[in-house]
């Protein structure tokens, strides 16, 4: 059997044994976390014929074997925290679903590679295979980070005026749900979803405190954990709400602004950070693809060190030298506010 065939093979299967031994070895979730899902407004109902998302995903919606692998998934600890990471980055994509992706990703890369190859003799090559292993494994969690992070950044955009409303609506002589469900009608998402979400918990028989509290968990806004902590207080000791409020929008407004102003003066050490750690990679593997016999010289033995050619050992101490440089410009222009 051909060397690189059996190298990929080698690769999609411990891809997959991985994932499974993460499924299988963690503990079962709670009532919690099924009275969460069941405030989220999730339904044990079958998905209908198009999910609105595209020909992939209807085709992952109607496969009866990611339903039933949803199901034992979902009363894991690991398919629990893996649908609350789904559901910060707002992809409407079950449990199962998504590791469908992730498999397929890891295995496809490849895949696609050895495709390529009859183009490109190089990137037939086995370790460009396992690099190609590598990236088709670490994309789908790359995706749902970014997703996770813009929806963030959503949040904490529409946060200030939001308290604002909230406070407005307190002087109008509004009760705090009242105004909680004028934020969900008047907002956009992902404001209104998540205080939609307060508004089925508290409805389901939650106290309002642990409604918040849950909410912050879910965004993970330091932003929205300082309304909700003044929030509480208020509720223990007394005050006028409606001026805290303004105080904290006041607050996180001055936060938003200094943090432009700060991004805005270090983005050329940020961009030079991204120039040190991947350019030598691009410009690496773009000799690697043009020119293979470039590097060749790099990886003959002798002259070697510690019985590894000296050029693999000269490689990968580089990289690791750009490694630390790389962190180090990220912990240099990460100013916390």
């Amino acid at each position: 059997m051909n060397p690189v065939t059996v190298a990929v093979a080698a690769v999609a299967a411990l891809a997959i044994v991985l994932i499974a031994a993460g499924i299988a070895f963690s503990g079962g979730s709670g009532i919690s976390a099924r009275l969460e899902r069941y405030a989220a407004g999730r339904q044990d109902q079958p998905k209908p014929a198009s999910t609105g998302q595209g020909p992939i995903s209807d085709l992952l919606a109607q496969s009866q074997a990611l339903a039933q692998l949803n199901k034992a998934v979902e009363q894991r600890d690991f398919g629990a925290n893996l649908a609350r990471e789904l559901a910060r980055a707002d992809l409407k994509l079950k449990v199962s679903e998504y590791l469908a992706i992730w498999a397929g990703s890891t295995v496809g890369l490849p895949i696609l590679f050895l495709i390529l190859s009859i183009a490109l003799p190089t990137l037939g090559n086995p370790l460009v295979l396992l690099v190609g292993a590598f990236l088709g494994f670490l994309l789908p969690r790359f995706w749902l980070g970014r997703r996770k992070s813009s929806r963030l950044n959503a949040f904490n955009k529409q946060l200030p005026d939001t308290i604002t409303l909230i406070a407005n609506a307190l002087r109008a002589g509004s009760s705090f749900l009242q105004a909680i469900e004028l934020v969900v009608r008047e907002s956009r998402p992902p404001i209104s979803l998540e205080f939609g979400r307060v508004i089925r918990e508290v409805n389901l028989g939650l106290p309002f405190e642990q409604a918040l509290e849950n909410m912050v968990r879910r965004v993970r806004s330091d932003d929205l954990e300082l309304m909700a902590t003044a929030i509480s207080i208020q509720h223990t000791v007394g005050g006028n709400l409606a001026e805290i409020l303004d105080s904290i929008a006041y607050t996180i407004r001055e936060r938003i602004r200094i943090k432009g102003e700060i991004r805005t003066l270090t983005a050329q050490q940020r961009l030079s950070g991204y120039v040190v750690g991947f350019l030598p990679i691009g410009i690496a593997l773009f000799l690697f693809i043009a020119a293979p016999t470039f590097l060749e010289p790099m990886f003959k033995n002798p002259p070697g060190i510690i019985g590894l050619p000296a050029g693999v050992i000269i490689l990968a101490f580089g990289g690791f030298m750009m490694f630390i440089g790389f962190m180090a410009i990220r912990r240099i222009v990460d100013i916390e506010v």
